[in-house]
């Protein structure tokens, strides 16, 4: 019993036949809100428990990679706020730098005008304008779910104080050296024309062609080959290894570069892999990360050959060209010189695509700003690997390892208008200052600010502590910070945690941000296939909501996330998880009518029926494995086993098996009615964080209390009278009524074996006296629609079954021939199936012969026949004789 519970009495069972989500989600939820549930009070002297929600882009709208992860960390918060901890699910938008301004470009796009046209401070305004009009659709979707988020403190990642937060830390670490301006090659996107990290860059295999090129002349010669040939125009070298005699002779020589007027030299370097190809590599160093090392290593020239739109810019014959078109250009142009050795066409290889837009990405030297990582990342694998923070599931570690200690240094800066400027300024005369953001910047003719704006996951680095108002000492910062837990998919390992564990370590004195790191995979359709509009299976959440309920949605999420493994889902399991909420609904409606209370302390051990202490024994173990499962994020196997306990113990055992007694009336129904409505009232709040809206009606509706929300979290079940150091448990009755599911269970199976409909009525006798069995009877022929034995009875089946008898009267149930007839025609079959599939089995020709799955699909016609031939053979033996 529960201390809220037993505040007051229950209110009268007022219940509609039927569950109808669409009419009480949305009315529960903002009563939750406007009674400030979600709220967390910073001054409280509970415990605190923090999640920040992994910022969705303000572009974006509510998809179910989004509905799965929110069930989760709902289910996480509402379970701590239950368990009495000052709980904070911090909500707030990303600005997503590149996909606004994409957006609002295209908005302007259709009006014919560019951000040019409208120069950089209007522009920005009307991205703001965007940003009011049209973005954050997800917040108010959020709500259909049934977030139970502290909306009072919802941020966005360019708002004043994340700002400040932000300029704050770039200065910081422009002081200390870790950012730093530098001319290296990125990934550049001609259609964003930004700048963008490694991260958001997709690889994919790409139909190209690869073609071997002769440089130089007669005995100074080579070969390379490249699938890039517009960018030989940039070549500044050809780089051989430094042991390979073919090339001997001509280390430290020049050659000619075929189409142009000038001569390369030829240097040796370890890079080059002797054996791969021909052993030659040109150089491009301002096209190419790896030739571009080889250029600082030989102090080459870096040519740049393209402009930010991937157009040619040398001057000749290929000037003013798309990079596409320079390269069938340059081909054909070598190809007339006789230049040309090989080709191959097509070749497949791995081409890096822009994730914004698709575009594919030119590797480009220009001048960006950098984060050093080095220190910042060892000091991100060292929080993992010394128990700081643990990363959920375990074997996930090993992948986040990998990025951290192989970390570049990082290109911070962005091309673009939409973001956080760059607060740098640069003087007249050369000067560099930074500004922090109580600092006033220099200001006189000739002083500008960078024009660019940082990664939006520079800003989203910083979540877990700017949320929280750092750089001021707030009292949300000392209460909730470090956060708990961070729930969040695989696939952003690299692009989100790892950034805030650097910046986390770094900006606050060497606090974790989070302690656990809870990582799960991604939603796929119900065939495991990846959800892509291409393949026409992306689902709207928000539809399977309108039709099945919120509680539907989630529960089916919920029952597939296991830790870290991505997540098949399909509308037939939405279907499937909206019937158990219907169960739940139609059950306790039903117990509520038939006495099911709250009223009082649970009645003395003595007085509880086996069946009683059994549920009440099952309800405490229960309890146990959700808390075990909940604290280790196994939400697949917690859905389960409420699952199974509220649908197949609670409604299709222990309420049918006391149907009886509460048919009967007195003490014994009073009794079972005040258990029933404990387990009731447990198994409720239980499923509450799961499924919130079915389980606030029903409970409140049971209990007459205010909300589920801020009720207890079920701990141990103690019944009076029962010593027990935990809770409650009573192995005999558990061993008990097995024993009656088992009677009940193998009789139904019999009289489905025999075609008996499960309502029709057979007279039977129960040998049970001297058994565990005796004393539910009643219950056990309630369950199984047996009638007593009356005069003119005659057992034409007897079934020993948990050390009982259960003799059937099947006389007038059946046509005993017809049965005889159709199961002897199935057995019939059933044995040349053996006979067939034994003679193939024994055929060693055939099994020399055949491929493996088809000896293993013989194999299972064997078995199968095999166990069909069991089967047959016993329902023949229990058919009536005579």
């Amino acid at each position: 019993m529960t201390e809220n519970a037993s505040q007051q009495p229950a209110a009268t069972p007022e219940l509609p036949t039927q569950y109808a989500p669409a009419e009480v989600e949305g009315k529960l939820y903002e009563r939750w809100v406007e009674r400030g549930y979600f709220t967390a009070d910073p001054e409280s002297e509970k415990p605190p428990y923090t999640i920040v929600i992994p910022p969705p882009n303000v572009t974006g709208s509510l998809h179910l990679g989004h509905a799965f992860q929110h069930t989760l960390m709902d289910a996480l918060t509402r379970r701590k706020r239950m368990q009495g901890y000052e709980a904070l699910w911090l909500p707030g938008m990303d600005h997503a730098g590149i996909a606004t301004q994409n957006k609002v470009e295209q908005q302007l796009g259709e009006e014919g005008k560019s951000r040019h046209d409208l120069g950089r401070e209007e522009f920005v305004e009307r991205v703001w304008q965007w940003k009011e009009e049209y973005g954050g659709k997800i917040l108010g979707q959020m709500r259909r779910l049934g977030d139970g988020v502290d909306w009072t403190r919802e941020r966005f990642t360019m708002d004043e104080g994340l700002s400040a937060a932000v300029q704050t830390v770039f200065k910081k670490m422009y002081d200390d050296g870790l950012i730093y301006r530098a001319e290296r090659i990125i990934n550049w996107c001609p259609r964003c024309l930004t700048a963008i990290s490694d991260i958001e860059v997709d690889y994919q295999d790409d139909d190209g062609e690869l073609v071997s090129i002769r440089y130089g002349e007669g005995e100074e010669s080579l070969v390379v080959a490249t699938t890039r040939a517009e960018t030989m125009l940039g070549d500044t070298a050809v780089a051989v290894h430094p042991d390979d005699e073919r090339y001997a002779h001509l280390v430290g020589r020049r050659i000619k570069l075929p189409l142009t007027d000038r001569t390369i030299p030829v240097v040796a370097d370890t890079h080059v892999d002797p054996e791969f190809g021909t052993g030659a590599v040109k150089v491009t160093p301002a096209h190419d990360p790896n030739d571009f090392a080889i250029g600082r290593r030989h102090d080459l020239e870096s040519m740049t050959v393209m402009d930010e739109r991937g157009v040619i810019t040398v001057a000749g014959p290929f000037e003013g060209l798309d990079r596409f078109e320079a390269r069938s250009a340059v081909v054909g142009a070598l190809r007339e010189q006789g230049r040309i050795v090989a080709e191959k066409r097509p070749y497949v290889h791995s081409v890096g695509h822009c994730s914004r837009c698709s575009t594919t990405v030119e590797p480009r030297l220009s001048l960006q700003w950098w984060v050093k990582v080095e220190t910042l990342a060892k000091g991100a694998g060292d929080a993992v690997r010394d128990g700081r923070v643990t990363i959920h599931p375990k074997e996930m570690e090993q992948r986040y390892f990998d990025w951290v200690d192989n970390l570049r240094d990082w290109c911070i800066s962005r091309q673009l208008w939409w973001g956080h400027r760059i607060p740098v300024w640069y003087g007249p005369e050369g000067q560099v200052v930074c500004v922090g953001p109580d600092e006033q910047p220099p200001t006189g003719e000739g002083w500008t600010q960078d024009t660019d704006v940082l990664d939006t996951w520079f800003s989203s680095g910083l979540w877990p502590f700017s949320t929280l108002g750092w750089p001021e000492q707030t009292p949300e910062l000392k209460k909730f910070y470090p956060t708990d837990v961070l729930v969040t998919g695989h696939d952003i390992i690299f692009f989100w945690v790892a950034r805030m564990m650097m910046f986390g370590l770094y900006v606050m004195d060497g606090e974790v941000p989070f302690k656990t790191i809870a990582l799960t995979g991604l939603v796929r359709d119900e065939r495991g296939k990846k959800m892509s509009k291409s393949f026409g299976n992306v689902v709207d959440p928000l539809d399977w909501m309108d039709t099945y309920g919120s509680d539907a949605v989630r529960f089916t999420l919920a029952k597939g996330a296991n830790p870290g493994t991505d997540v098949p889902i399909g509308e037939d399991w939405v279907q499937a998880s909206r019937n158990f909420a219907n169960k739940i609904w139609n059950a306790t409606r039903f117990a509520l009518m038939n006495g099911a209370t709250v009223e009082g302390e649970l009645p003395p051990a003595e007085q509880l029926s086996a069946t009683d202490r059994w549920i009440l024994s099952r309800l405490d173990r229960t309890v146990a494995e959700a808390d075990a499962y909940y604290d280790d994020f196994q939400f697949a196997k917690l859905s389960e086993t409420l699952y199974h306990f509220a649908w197949d113990e609670v409604f299709d055992w222990y309420v049918e098996l006391s149907k009886t007694t509460f048919f009967a009336g007195g003490e014994q129904a009073k009794v079972s009615g005040r258990v029933l409505g404990e387990v009731l009232d447990v198994m409720l709040r239980l499923l509450h964080p799961i499924v919130p809206f079915v389980t606030e009606t029903l409970w409140t509706t049971l209990t007459g209390n205010e909300s589920v929300v801020v009720a207890d979290w079920p701990k141990a079940v103690k019944v009076p009278g029962a010593d027990a150091p935990g809770g409650f448990r009573d192995e005999a009755a558990e061993k008990e009524i097995e024993l009656v599911q088992q009677v009940v269970t193998e009789v139904r199976r019999f009289r489905s074996d025999q075609g008996l409909q499960p309502g029709q009525k057979v007279p039977a006798e129960l040998a049970l006296a001297g058994t565990d069995l005796a004393p539910h009877e009643a219950a056990i022929r309630q369950l199984l629609r047996l009638q007593p034995a009356g005069d003119g009875f005659h057992a034409t089946a007897t079934l020993p079954v948990a050390g009982a008898t259960v003799a059937l009267d099947l006389s007038g149930t059946i046509d005993v021939e017809a049965e005889r007839k159709r199961l002897t025609k199935d057995l019939g079959a059933a044995e040349k199936e053996k006979a067939q599939a034994t003679g193939k089995l024994g055929n060693e020709a055939f099994l020399a012969k055949a491929p493996d799955n088809v000896v293993d699909k013989i194999r299972g016609r064997l078995a199968k026949a095999q166990a069909d031939i069991e089967r047959i053979t016993a329902q023949l033996a229990n058919l009536p004789q005579g």
